[in-house]
């Protein structure tokens, strides 16, 4: 069975940064890509980043380049979103996500498992 567990979520301040971590288990996970995405209240889930099988391609939604990075370790099983300068306008539950093989998937239909979400609050 397939777990993907979010962590790191958490109150800050706008102008803050804060690390997600996702760990996964129950896959091949260097067979994945992995993404992030968010969904704030009365919100669509919307798309934040994703980052292919070996690590060495990602995607990040336009509008938060340059202030979140993803990154991957295969060795771990883990994903982590760096993400930096934060503003009340990110505030969502964070959620992990998978599916197999290299692709560049920017909706969430897409993909094959989900974790529960970790909560980001920014406040201003």
């Amino acid at each position: 069975q397939v777990h993907l567990v979010e962590s790191g979520g958490g109150l800050v301040q706008a102008g803050d940064s804060l690390r997600l971590s996702c760990g996964a288990s129950g896959l091949t996970f260097s067979r994945y890509t992995m993404a992030w995405f968010r969904q704030a209240p009365g919100q669509e889930r919307e798309f934040v980043a994703a980052v292919h099988p070996s690590g060495d391609t990602s995607d990040t939604a336009d509008s938060l380049k340059g202030r979140f990075i993803i990154s991957r370790d295969n060795a771990k099983n883990t994903i982590d979103l760096q993400m930096n300068s934060l503003e009340p306008e990110d505030t969502a539950l964070y959620f992990c996500a998978a599916v197999l093989g290299s692709v560049s998937y920017r909706t969430q239909y897409n993909y094959d498992y989900w974790g529960q979400g970790t909560q980001v609050t920014v406040s201003s």
